[in-house]
């Protein structure tokens, strides 16, 4: 189960990035699919599916490495690079949630890469 999940969720992505076709990644989300982010969270499938409509165009060209895919019973994890043309490059980790074969739930966290070592001190008062 954990290698299809894997290859669900690679799909699923791959068609979108390699397409723009945001119907194509509807296919794959279960009808109760919420999306999360820690400044956001999607409530629904179809609003989920029409924030991801609306960055298509502001992210035409963006280059994606996926560093790594990694799937653990029903969650599968993808860690990737993502720089616009002329653009800042980020570095995004979504962690997604398989329910009877369809993604079910997702969280996503980024975070400009230029800026990770100032986040690196956080906790220490200044």
């Amino acid at each position: 189960m954990t290698t299809e999940n894997k290859e669900l969720v690679q799909r699923a992505l791959t068609e979108l990035i390699g397409t723009g076709d945001v119907e194509a990644l509807g296919k794959y989300l279960a009808d109760g699919f919420v999306h999360r982010r820690p400044d956001a969270t999607s409530s629904t499938k179809d609003e989920w599916l029409a924030n991801v409509r609306a960055a298509l165009a502001p992210l035409a060209g963006m280059e994606v490495e996926t560093r790594h895919v990694l799937a653990d019973g029903d969650h599968v994890v993808m860690h990737s690079r993502r720089r616009l043309p002329d653009g800042p490059e980020i570095t995004v980790v979504d962690i997604w949630r398989i329910e009877d074969g369809l993604i079910a739930e997702g969280w996503e966290i980024i975070e400009p890469t230029a800026r990770a070592t100032a986040n690196l001190t956080w906790w220490n008062p200044s």
